[in-house]
Formats: structure tokens, C-alpha cells, sequence
């Protein structure tokens, strides 16, 4: 289920937690081979929270998972945007 933008509870911790998961379902996906975890609702979350969050969250939310899981920062960027 999608997030929901007008929800009055909504908090800054939910788009952090929504665009950390689909950072973390990329790497998954693309570098760990696990069970495939990317969906439709967690790329439509992600988007939606990027639009609130400041540029230097979602950096930090990368570079963070990018160290955890020893994947290297430049190409887990063009993992997540590849037409960059």
C-alpha cells in the first residue's frame, strides 16, 4: 500500500524510512542477488518522499547504505538513477 501524503500522522521518519527502503530494495536487486523486494509501491514512495525531504537526507541515506553494504557510492548512484 502506498504511502499516503494527506495523512495528518504522516512524519518526517516515514519518508525517511520509505526512501531508505527503496534504496535498500536497489542494492538487494541489483548487488546482493536476494529475493527481488523492488515494487511499484516502494518506488512510488520513494519519489513521493523525495519531493519533502532535503537533498542532504537522501545523501545521507545512501552514502550511509552504501557503506553498510559495501557498495560503491558512485554506482549505487547509477543504480538509482540511471539516466542520470
Amino acid at each position: 500500500m502506498a504511502m499516503d501524503l494527506n495523512d495528518p500522522e504522516l512524519e518526517f521518519a516515514d519518508l525517511v524510512t520509505a526512501y531508505q527502503s527503496w534504496v535498500m530494495a536497489v542494492i538487494n536487486d541489483e548487488k546482493l542477488g536476494g529475493e527481488k523486494l523492488l515494487n511499484d509501491d516502494l518506488v512510488e514512495d520513494a519519489f513521493n518522499a523525495m519531493r519533502f525531504l532535503p537533498d542532504v537526507v537522501t545523501a545521507a541515506i545512501e552514502t550511509t547504505l552504501a557503506r553498510v553494504y559495501d557498495v560503491d557510492p558512485d554506482e549505487l548512484a547509477g543504480l538509482l538513477y540511471p539516466e542520470d
